[in-house]
């Protein structure tokens, strides 16, 4: 590559935006804007006292509920308070928000799980019912 060559080739590079993909400003001068700022509205979120989902106590009472089963079932090798326990805290992660903990629910399923598994490891037997 010659010197002359190098000099066109280092005119045209700085021709060049600096990001290669943008675009020239005379290009985007020629463009309208098709945005209209008086039209913007800013977002506004809803009251916490409109909104009575977000204040629904349900998926709290019932992973308690399962937390308490899971127990049961280890603790008292009760079989059906084990799978109560599964059937609750897959409830209480279906209804949770996710601004909430994901580790706790981990924690619940695993122990509900696990009080599943420890009471059939002492007693195969199939579960009858309580009744």
């Amino acid at each position: 590559m010659g010197a002359g060559e190098m000099a066109q080739w280092l005119r045209a590079l700085a021709a060049l935006p600096e990001d290669p993909g943008s675009v020239p400003r005379e290009v985007s001068r020629q463009r309208s804007d098709p945005r209209r700022p008086n039209e913007v509205l800013r977002y506004k979120p809803l009251l916490s006292e409109c909104n009575t989902a977000l204040d629904d106590p349900t998926p709290d009472y019932v992973h308690l509920l399962g937390m308490t089963f899971s127990l049961c079932g280890l603790m008292l090798k009760l079989k059906w308070g084990a799978w109560v326990a599964v059937y609750c805290s897959f409830i209480s992660f279906a209804n949770s928000r996710s601004s909430e903990d994901s580790k706790q629910m981990m924690r619940s399923i695993m122990l509900s799980i696990s009080a599943v598994v420890m009471s059939y490891l002492q007693n195969p037997q199939p579960m009858m019912p309580p009744w």
